[in-house]
């Protein structure tokens, strides 16, 4: 593992850790920033130390004291907080999740829990956000700078039981998008960013630990398994994407299919159905079709329709366009996508209407829905890929 990979697995570890210790979460981000930033420089010359979330812990601690002491007007709370002996060591996982739960606290709202889990436990850079909600970086930066004020001088713990319902989702929500950035990075040269992927699974599956009754924290496991299933076959020895049709299922992780399926076939059977349970039902007839050719399409698009029905959104009804064309015919989906006004000038609306165009024999119309997609998007595979279909059309 790398310097950086391993920064960004301990940091979320690190803050809550000092968050713990000391409250005042803003100022304890800011401390480990600082000893982030000291380590990338120090680990990569000197080798990282044989404790290295311990040496985080110190240094950043160091840092957090150093400024509450340099604040006249509350010296005597700061040079308690000084004085305090170390707190007894909790499991990473503890500290963890309570840090989740604690960036998802009701006084926030919902945009703003979101944002600020993203950036405190994901690791995600405030750009990344902002492409993620479709507004600028430094309205982003306000909002999470605004959070962090807001979470001042808040409890850190688990949350109570008549609350966990409500702050569950938000989490929930949250695990859902950093698995997704790095399933599918928003920007950059890469499609995937797997310590995004891996950060979200560990996440979910110490959630599942702690709530190991609700279905959809086991849905939402499930959906991440078996789609990071498809991992190693998504992109091509040059970064260039694998679309899901032509991927070799061979490369499969079928240790994490049979997982991802085991959990959803119980959480199904057992537990009242929620959104993620049922796109994880979505992921696994995929999983689990031989070949492309026979996936059962008619199964997917009425998991669809239950979805749109729990979750209604563009998107969903996006991927339902697809189902539908496979199932009644290009047309039949190229219909659906002309309700979808909210996704107007979306590349993803303007990238499947090109391949239900394509699929429809429309090659003009399918060129110039490739056209626009390829240059609405920010990322550089997604982009390489939209130009190769377009090539492809050039040249027929």
């Amino acid at each position: 593992m790398s310097v950086e990979e391993l920064l960004r697995d301990l940091a979320p570890r690190v803050l809550g850790t000092l968050v713990r210790r000391h409250g005042r979460f803003e100022a304890c981000e800011d401390a480990v920033q600082e000893a982030m930033l000291d380590a990338s420089v120090q680990w990569p010359r000197d080798g990282a130390p044989d404790n290295p979330r311990g040496w985080l812990v110190t240094v950043a601690s160091r840092r957090l004291v150093d400024e509450l002491r340099s604040e006249q007007a509350r010296r005597r709370r700061e040079e308690g907080v000084a004085r305090e002996p170390p707190a007894p060591e909790v499991p990473d996982s503890d500290d963890t999740l309570a840090l989740l739960f604690m960036c998802c606290h009701p006084s926030l709202t919902p945009a703003s829990q979101v944002a600020l889990t993203l950036r405190a436990v994901g690791g995600l850079t405030t750009a990344e956000i902002a492409a993620a909600f479709l507004v600028p970086e430094a309205t982003m930066a306000q909002r999470i700078s605004r959070a962090k004020a807001s979470l001042r001088d808040a409890r850190f713990a688990l949350p109570p039981a008549a609350e966990r319902g409500e702050r569950l989702r938000a989490v929930l929500h949250v695990l859902y998008l950093i698995f997704n950035e790095g399933y599918t990075a928003t920007s950059g040269p890469d499609l995937l960013r797997v310590d995004l992927t891996r950060e979200a699974i560990r996440l979910t599956r110490q959630l599942r630990r702690l709530l190991p009754e609700d279905g959809e924290v086991a849905g939402l496991l499930a959906l991440m398994l078996l789609n990071d299933a498809r991992r190693p076959a998504r992109v091509r020895a040059d970064g260039g994407i694998v679309p899901l049709a032509e991927q070799d299922r061979s490369r499969w992780n079928r240790e994490a299919i049979a997982e991802g399926v085991a959990l959803v076939s119980d959480a199904l059977a057992t537990k009242p159905v929620g959104p993620y349970q049922v796109q994880a039902a979505i992921a696994a007839v995929h999983a689990e079709a031989p070949s492309a050719g026979e996936t059962d399409w008619p199964q997917v698009l009425a998991l669809y329709a239950i979805l749109e029905r729990l979750s209604p959104g563009p998107m969903v009804t996006l991927n339902r366009a697809v189902a539908l064309a496979m199932v009644r015919g290009p047309q039949a989906g190229l219909a659906l996508l002309d309700t979808l006004d909210a996704l107007a000038g979306h590349y993803r609306l303007d990238a499947v209407r090109g391949h239900l165009l394509e699929m429809a024999g429309d090659e003009v119309a399918a060129r110039e829905a490739y056209a626009r997609a390829s240059r609405g998007t920010t990322s550089l595979p997604e982009r390489r890929y939209l130009e190769e279909r377009l090539a492809r059309l050039l040249t027929t």
